[in-house]
């Protein structure tokens, strides 16, 4: 996929191939394993302009892609921040360096490639993912311009706003869900009559059926499930329906173009979802492996005081934010020391010898094929709920920590560890995002749309949720409900396409007393 708009060659030069071939064998050496990997070379300009449209330059068009581009060529011009790499989830891999980058720093910038590329190809969040998304892109590319020259170019750059504002309300997790009673969602054929609910019965002997199986009981249970029956044919959605996108793919009154360009939408929000939810593991990842390459196999002499410059940089802390690359690469670290070690398990856990645990060392040589496993199964969450330990948070000096109450400045909050983790874990629970589901689609039996949000502790921002209600109101063409919390009170906020209100709710009503055990 050769960038056709570009008045240059962007294939890699002789040089830079023997060093892809090089830096490749290293990587597959040490175990990685990647699609084909195909990297080009692009100027600063054209390398921002890609990053602008998420590294698909055959992407449909729309102003925010210009702002971020904007906004990206500013950061670079001032000298402020600089892409030295850009990586693609696809099969084969697409990869882009930036022309003015040195040596050393184009063969750290292909390790680190590699290091993606493995992680894309074998971590299980990205097992759903469309391996041919860069040919995808330029088909919904397409689709979208033949609606403008249609349509009109303002009507259909404002119905993408509208669906752009509301790409983050999807269920991340419903590509890992299979029920076994489920049929898929767009299966419309005839169903079968269900057959009626039937109680439990347990297999027994004649002479002691009446005592395992007391006919009240299963007439009671059997009177249970129908009612429960009954009550989720009423319901629209049966359940609560957390991928409100898909609820409005398949029940707003849209029309055809609109409903494709929703579902473009959602397409490309379920494409980048993994990316979100592993960030920290991804570049600690890619991290550890041109750290490893580097270091051991790739780096001259003459290289080391630009190499440490560069890595140091990536390394360095944020201003307000964790570093995912710092905090990943440190973890996956940990990790590797404490298996070959045998800093695990029950015995090193229950151990009170400070100074046993201390110099705890059982040669196990297990590092290398933990953190593989690792890499495989874990997202961003579960990475560190599994493997941030009191040791890890103190040796890298972390804490807790708030604005003072001017708002100026960051205070340390606190050093302890469950507080630390439980900072990290609330940050990327759903990416920082409230959680928002559909209750009803004929609310108060008008075709009205009520929505919950997920309470948990911290409120919604009300100027962001009212613009949100209005673009979903838009799309359903009927008033919209919110249940939330504001103020620490219950609230039913509804935009009616015309204005904005609220009123209190009861007790009954109230978002903290719904389990999200409940979600679709």
């Amino acid at each position: 996929m050769s960038l056709a708009h570009t008045p240059y060659d962007t294939t890699l030069p002789p040089d830079l191939r023997a060093l892809q071939k090089e830096i490749e064998g290293y990587a597959r050496e040490f175990g990685l394993d990647f699609f084909e990997t195909i990297f080009e070379v692009l100027d600063a300009d054209d390398l921002n302009e890609v990053a602008a449209y998420g590294g698909f330059p055959t992407r449909y068009p729309h102003w925010s892609f210009g702002m971020a581009y904007e906004e990206l060529k500013k950061s670079y011009d001032y000298g402020l921040s600089k892409i030295y790499e850009m990586v693609i989830n696809n099969d084969p891999c697409y990869a882009y360096l930036m022309r003015c980058n040195h040596v050393v720093d184009q063969k750290l910038v292909m390790a680190h490639v590699y290091g993606h590329c493995d992680f894309f190809k074998n971590n299980q969040f990205f097992a759903h993912t469309n391996r041919k998304m860069m040919d995808e892109m330029a088909n919904h590319g397409n689709r979208i311009r033949r609606y403008a020259e249609k349509y009109g170019e303002d009507e259909i750059e404002r119905f993408l706003d509208i669906c752009l504002s509301i790409d983050d309300l999807i269920d991340v997790h419903s590509v890992a869900i299979k029920r076994r009673d489920e049929v898929s969602r767009y299966d419309f054929s005839v169903e079968k009559e269900e057959d009626e609910p039937r109680a439990t019965r347990f297999k027994s002997k004649s002479y002691m059926d009446e005592y395992l199986n007391p006919p009240e009981l299963l007439k009671a249970e059997e009177e249970e499930r129908r009612r429960l029956k009954e009550q989720l044919s009423k319901n629209f959605p049966e359940r609560p329906e957390k991928d409100v996108l898909l609820f409005l793919i398949e029940h707003a009154p849209l029309k055809g173009w609109q409903r494709d360009v929703l579902s473009i939408v959602r397409d490309e929000a379920y494409y980048f979802a993994p990316q979100a939810m592993t960030k920290i593991m991804n570049e600690g990842w890619a991290s550890y492996w041109h750290s490893t390459i580097m270091t051991t196999k790739a780096l001259h002499p003459s290289e080391v005081v630009d190499y440490c410059d560069h890595h140091c940089g990536t390394m360095a802390p944020y201003r307000g934010r964790i570093n995912p690359y710092k905090l990943g690469i440190e973890l996956f670290r940990d990790i590797e020391y404490r298996w070959n070690t045998g800093r695990f398990g029950k015995e090193y856990e229950e151990c009170d010898d400070l100074e046993a645990k201390r110099t705890w060392d059982k040669k196990l040589g297990l590092g290398r094929q933990k953190i593989f496993e690792v890499r495989r199964i874990h997202n961003d969450i579960t990475f560190i709920d599994t493997f941030l330990t009191p040791e890890f948070c103190q040796e890298q000096n972390y804490f807790s920590y708030v604005f003072n109450e001017q708002g100026q400045n960051y205070v340390i909050e606190s050093r302890d560890f469950q507080k630390i983790k439980e900072r990290l874990l609330f940050g990327l629970t759903n990416f920082g995002k409230p959680w928002i589901y559909v209750v009803d689609g004929n609310y108060r039996n008008r075709g009205e749309l009520l929505l919950r949000h997920e309470y948990n502790g911290i409120e919604l921002k009300l100027d962001r949720a009212k613009d949100v209600l209005a673009n979903i109101q838009y799309i359903w063409s009927r008033p919209v409900h919110l249940q939330t919390v504001v103020e620490n009170k219950p609230t039913l906020l509804t935009y009616d396409g015309t204005e904005h209100s609220s009123k209190a709710l009861g007790d009954s009503d109230d978002p903290r007393k719904h389990s999200a055990a409940k979600v679709r």
